[in-house]
């Protein structure tokens, strides 16, 4: 899609990869972006003027609904918002496993159904794109809970494109490594640049690429399921 000229949407837009989104997005030259936050107070108090706050916590119906009366002009919709919650798939707290699900699976898929009426009278240049994560698609043990949220977040957004295959909205799903920011605050890991992250995405975005890879750790790991997923999505749309 042309990024230049679209009226965005980040949710989580407060702090780490979101707060990167929100400023690649400007960069490239939007005329809008409404940033989503659970406490509006914590958006940068010398944003940009084409940014727009929300309050906006995507587990929250109501809030949804009224985010989606109050940003009609949507083309662009990026579900980033996410929680991490650690531990295994027998041991791990299923209060977090609980939170991790309705974080980042039901709220994107929320966000996309609330949207959805904007997105498709935007045309042929309207996206939703669904920030993932590349354990998605191969699950480590410490995090069983939030892989397996994003797996079915990955496997919504797989459904998604389908679905709106022919209405002119495009369904993109970004699939980063570990990222430098608060959420692996303390995790000895590869971590990639949040700011470089962003970027990924966004040129993503602009050139229509379903399956975004968006840093270097992930790109490696991601090029072993491209093929596959590309081929499977064929032969389940035909």
């Amino acid at each position: 899609m042309n990024v230049s000229g679209s009226t965005a949407l980040v949710t989580g837009a407060n702090r780490g990869l979101g707060r990167r989104l929100v400023a690649e997005l400007l960069r490239r030259g939007v005329a809008k972006v409404y940033a989503g936050a659970r406490d509006p107070a914590t958006v940068s108090p010398d944003r940009d003027p084409r940014v727009r706050v929300l309050r906006l916590d995507v587990t929250d119906q109501a809030q949804i609904d009224a985010a989606a009366e109050a940003a009609p002009d949507v083309t662009l919709l990026v579900n980033n918002a996410g929680v991490l919650g650690f531990g295994d798939v027998l041991g791990g707290d299923l209060a977090l496993a609980e939170r991790d699900l309705l974080t980042n699976y039901l709220g994107p898929l929320r966000m996309a159904r609330a949207f959805l009426p904007a997105l498709k009278a935007a045309g042929e240049n309207a996206a939703v794109v669904n920030v993932l994560t590349v354990i998605a698609l191969a699950p480590v043990r410490p995090m069983a809970g939030y892989c397996a949220s994003k797996a079915a977040a990955h496997s919504m957004t797989q459904a998604l494109r389908a679905e709106l295959r022919g209405h002119g909205v495009a369904v993109i799903g970004a699939y980063p490594g570990g990222i430098d920011t608060a959420m692996l605050a303390g995790v000895e890991a590869v971590k990639a640049d949040p700011e470089e992250v962003a970027a990924r995405i966004v040129a993503g975005i602009a050139s229509g690429e379903p399956y975004v890879f968006p840093d270097d750790a992930s790109a490696a790991a991601g090029s072993d399921h491209l093929d596959s997923l590309l081929r499977l999505e064929g032969m389940l749309t035909g």
